[in-house]
Formats: C-alpha cells, sequence, structure tokens
C-alpha cells in the first residue's frame, strides 16, 4: 500500500495513503543500514513510502514502511550532528516559498541566498514573500523596493504581504492551490502566522521575537505537512537561522547563482572560480553591472564556506 510521510518524529512516522487514511509507521530495520543514505534521516516529509499494515494491535492503526519510493526532488540543510553530514528537510516539492521580512527580525540577503543556491542545486522555483508589510515605514519600503527589483530581475517571484491585516494573502493562496510547496524562513518572520490565516482552525503555536537578540525563537521543531483546504499541501519548516551549504563543490557554486549562467561559458578557464583568475567574464559582468554586486559578494562569501576537503 502507497502512502505519503506527513510527519517525522524520531522513528515514527505519520503516513497518510491516498484515500486519506493515517497511520503510525515504523522503518523496517534495513534502511538504518543502507550506506547509499548518506543523510542523517532516511525517510523524510513528503516522501512516498510503500507501507504494511501491522495488525497485532487492533486498537492503534500502525504500519512498517517496506520501501522509499524515488524522488522527484529534495532539499537539504547541514544537519544538527555534524555541519559535513546533510539532513534531507523534505522531498517531493512543486516549490518553495520563502517568508522573508526587512524587519523585526530583518533577514539577511545572505540567508536569502544560501536558501535560493540550495533550491536551485535541487531544481525547486522559489517565491519570496516578505511579510509584516503593515509594519514597514518609508525605510523599509525602500529596502523591500530594492530587493523586490534585485530578485525580480534574476527572475524570482517577490510578494509584499501580511500576514496581521491579510494583504497580499489572497495571492499567496493562489500560488499554492493545488501544489506540494515547501514554506521556510527564519524564526519570527510570521511564517506560522501565515499558515494559521491560510488554514484557519490549524492554531499552530507562534512566538514573539525575542528581544536581546532580535532573532526569532524557534516554534516548530520539525518539518510537518498539512493539506490545504484549498487544494495541494504545505511543509512547514523548522524556522532555521542558517542555511548551511552541503554536497555542493566550489566549481558548481556558480551555477546556482542563476544570473551567473550566461557567462560562466565565457569564462576563460572552465574551472573559473571568478575570484582571481584572469579572462573571468562574470568579474566582467558585474563589474559591467550586469550582475549585482550584492549577489557577487553572497557568492563569494558562500564558496569561503565551502571546504575543499569535502570533495
Amino acid at each position: 500500500m502507497q502512502a505519503t510521510v506527513y510527519k517525522s518524529t524520531g522513528s515514527w512516522y505519520v503516513v497518510k495513503t491516498a484515500t486519506g487514511e493515517t497511520f503510525q509507521a515504523r522503518m523496517k530495520g534495513i534502511f538504518k543500514k543502507n550506506e547509499d543514505i548518506t543523510s542523517t534521516n532516511p525517510i523524510a516529509v513528503g516522501d512516498v513510502v510503500e507501507i504494511v499494515e501491522d495488525d497485532s494491535d487492533a486498537n492503534a492503526k500502525n504500519a512498517m514502511i517496506t520501501e522509499i519510493g524515488s524522488r522527484k526532488n529534495y532539499i537539504v540543510r547541514s544537519s544538527p550532528h555534524g555541519k559535513n553530514k546533510k539532513h534531507i528537510v523534505a522531498a517531493n516539492m512543486d516549490q518553495a516559498m520563502l517568508v522573508c521580512t526587512v524587519k523585526e527580525p530583518r533577514t539577511s540577503q545572505g540567508f536569502i541566498d544560501r536558501f535560493l543556491v540550495t533550491a536551485a542545486a535541487y531544481h525547486i522555483p522559489v517565491i519570496l514573500v516578505f511579510n509584516k508589510q503593515d509594519i514597514y515605514k518609508e525605510k523599509e519600503n525602500e529596502k523591500f523596493e530594492e530587493l523586490e527589483e534585485l530578485y525580480s530581475s534574476i527572475g524570482y517571484q517577490v510578494l509584499l504581504i501580511s500576514a496581521a491585516n491579510g494583504n497580499g494573502v489572497d495571492t499567496v493562496r493562489a500560488l499554492l492551490k493545488d501544489k506540494t510547496t515547501l514554506m521556510a524562513g527564519h524564526s519570527g518572520v510570521g511564517k506560522s502566522s501565515l499558515i494559521n490565516v491560510l488554514m484557519p482552525g490549524l492554531d499552530l503555536r507562534t512566538k514573539a521575537v525575542s528581544g536581546w537578540s532580535g532573532k526569532g525563537l524557534h516554534t516548530t521543531t520539525s518539518a510537518e505537512m498539512y493539506d490545504l483546504p484549498f487544494g495541494g499541501c504545505l511543509i512547514d519548516t523548522p524556522g532555521v537561522r542558517e542555511f548551511g551549504i552541503v554536497d555542493i563543490p566550489k566549481p558548481e557554486l556558480s551555477h546556482y547563482f542563476i544570473e551567473m549562467q550566461p557567462y560562466i561559458a565565457q569564462c576563460q578557464f572552465n574551472n573559473c572560480l571568478h575570484i582571481n583568475e584572469p579572462g573571468c567574464a562574470v568579474k566582467v559582468a558585474v563589474e559591467e553591472g550586469h550582475i549585482d554586486v550584492d549577489r557577487y559578494v553572497s557568492y563569494a562569501t558562500i564558496l569561503e564556506t565551502i571546504e575543499e576537503e569535502q570533495y
């Protein structure tokens, strides 16, 4: 019987069949020993699995996961168990929505760019949703307009919304309809508040931004999938502070800065890292204003964090 993983709680998984039956499922021991699985979690939310119902307890709906289906895509972050290990956040999504803010707490451009790189590496389209429009003043609106111009010129869809007063939420709803969407963002950006507006009655916990750090407090501890009332599924992810780049070799990084792609083949060296090499078309494009300087700085910063010995 086929089912989709909706939630992972350590060694147990909540899975749901196409007919809407929900089971508490465990993983067959063989997966734990599979050396091909290099992530800290062999099964992720969004995975399609084969299950066998366990009818030994008539009062419980338990099952055993016997097989993991092949993934259309997945997205990873560095594992809490070690920076060179990867943790699969979710699998089999149509798109990702990154919830950002320019105030309380401000989402750094570095964080946005790391997320976009990770999503591009796994072929996941991203929509950038800037929340808390209701508290923006002139300075914040100007900052948003800069970011909107930057990311929309590269090809990303950028929205400005307020989960608090409902502005722009209908647009978000239309983009989510009938799709499986991963929703991510720093803690404190209002992701849970937005999900509560989209799914009345779900009542996810929300927490205020912690005053001493200006960073949000964690409210979600692991990814979980929800069926949207208007069609489609939403995968809510933990409010991650950093999206570590894993599994991307240095020479590949520029391919995931999509505005660099047209220039890469024009570089003098085919393994050009676009830092100190002569005849670099990417650096010329930056100097001529075809590639945003801040994005290039993000690229160089991320490049420095990729350790050679990983490869």
